[in-house]
């Protein structure tokens, strides 16, 4: 039976958490400037955050880390950029492979500004503080519109709310997948109904839905539930497959016809990378069994090979568009894989064996490969520090577009999607 959302004291409730400490908590004093400072907030996998941390220590050399809590991180910019630029920054375009969602921070709601006569976090109160942060950039009143104003131009205008919680375990413990939780909906139905007119005008038809898909180009309002009595704030612009969803959290559920939870991850896979399989398309599944990437192939009308010494579940044998090569990759004739032009692979080794298969394979003049997606997994964190040297080495095969991202169904591990552009047969 769910936990009920709202009590009479403190209005939203949340489900069990484990006692997390704040030693990864910390506040950066903010330099003094003339303008306000800008943050940016992103999401990732619980364990994950180092690696991202590393990854804008790279990027983005002059950011300030500034707060964090598992699953979640904030950074100072550098400098004041205008609305227009911070909606173009997204993870895409900074190239990151760990977060999940980022976000451009209008501000925070805690008791500390919300609170009643008691104390304690006010619901109804910090509801008004959303939109009151909102109307700071997207008003009618705000800078920004009286420019855009001034200018002839359009007034960015919120489409729709975006409301998720960062992971509350890492991903497996206590079997535990990141998705949209009930809090989330019920914040986001709360959020939706106290919306004032003016961003209600603006609102995509079908806004009263979390879950639905937003379209690119749309802005969405972020709120982040990061503990019961604090929310940050933010906005960012749908740019690809992730940002369309809350928290880059797509709302996929595993078939029940599914042999495993590979059919997520390459069915999440499939649809970030965006590679064209389609009907008749000629696949290889490396380490097939039991078979779930294979499943996800098979969804789409593919053709294909699976390769593993193991057993595949009777369904997908059976399947008409499936053969079964038993044994290892580099035990069967390449010939066999002439026709083949997709390769995933979810092998259960260190990234180093990973790759020396898929070279040894792609490389040879009788196999012809036009894309790769496949799983790299992180034994030891300290694996994350060599991922630029892994796309590289990946490039150097002639696969011109290649990109990692951990994704929401992986685990500890991140999925490469390398892609020959245009494909010469």
């Amino acid at each position: 039976m769910p936990t009920p959302l709202f009590s009479a004291n403190t209005g939203l409730k949340f489900a069990n958490r484990p006692d997390l400490s704040k030693e990864n908590q910390v506040e950066n004093s903010p330099a003094k400037s003339s303008a306000p400072a800008q943050f940016a907030l992103f999401t990732c996998q619980r364990g994950a955050e180092n690696a991202l941390k590393k990854e804008l220590e790279r990027r983005r050399p002059t950011w300030r880390f500034s707060y964090s809590r598992p699953g979640f991180l904030t950074f100072r910019l550098s400098e004041s950029e205008s609305l227009d630029k911070r909606l173009a920054l997204d993870v895409p375009s900074l190239r990151l492979v760990f977060a999940r969602s980022c976000a451009h921070s209008l501000g925070r709601v805690s008791a500390r500004e919300c609170s009643d006569a008691a104390g304690n976090f006010d619901v109804s109160k910090a509801l008004v503080r959303v939109w009151e942060l909102a109307a700071s950039e997207f008003g009618n009143e705000s800078r920004s519109a009286e420019t855009a104003r001034r200018l002839g131009r359009q007034i960015h205008t919120i489409a729709r709310i975006h409301v998720y919680e960062r992971d509350q375990f890492a991903v497996g413990v206590r079997g535990y997948e990141p998705g949209l939780t009930s809090s989330a909906y019920e914040l986001h139905k709360r959020l939706y109904e106290t919306a004032p007119k003016e961003f209600q005008n603006g609102f995509a038809t079908d806004a009263r839905k979390l879950d639905a898909p937003a379209e690119p180009g749309e802005i969405c309002l972020d709120v982040v539930i990061v503990e019961e009595n604090e929310w940050h704030v933010g906005f960012h612009r749908v740019s690809d497959f992730h940002s369309r969803y809350p928290g880059g959290l797509s709302p996929l559920d595993l078939p029940t016809d599914a042999t495993s939870r590979a059919f997520l991850k390459f069915e999440e896979g499939l649809r970030w990378s965006e590679f064209p399989i389609e009907i008749d398309s000629r696949c290889v599944d490396i380490g097939a069994s039991p078979g779930g990437g294979s499943q996800a192939l098979l969804a789409r009308g593919a053709l294909v090979l699976g390769v593993d010494p193991a057993e595949i579940d009777p369904l997908v044998l059976a399947h008409p568009n499936f053969t079964h090569l038993r044994g290892k990759i580099n035990q069967l004739r390449r010939k066999l894989f002439r026709k083949s032009r997709w390769f995933i692979t979810d092998m259960n080794v260190a990234p180093v064996y990973t790759l020396d298969a898929l070279e040894e394979l792609v490389m040879r003049d009788d196999v012809s490969a036009r894309g790769l997606l496949f799983t790299l997994k992180f034994f030891d964190w300290k694996f994350a520090d060599d991922v630029p040297e892994y796309i590289r080495r990946v490039k150097s095969w002639g696969f011109n577009h290649v990109r990692a991202r951990q994704l929401q169904f992986n685990r500890q591990e991140i999925m490469v999607a390398a892609l020959k552009k245009p494909f010469v047969k």
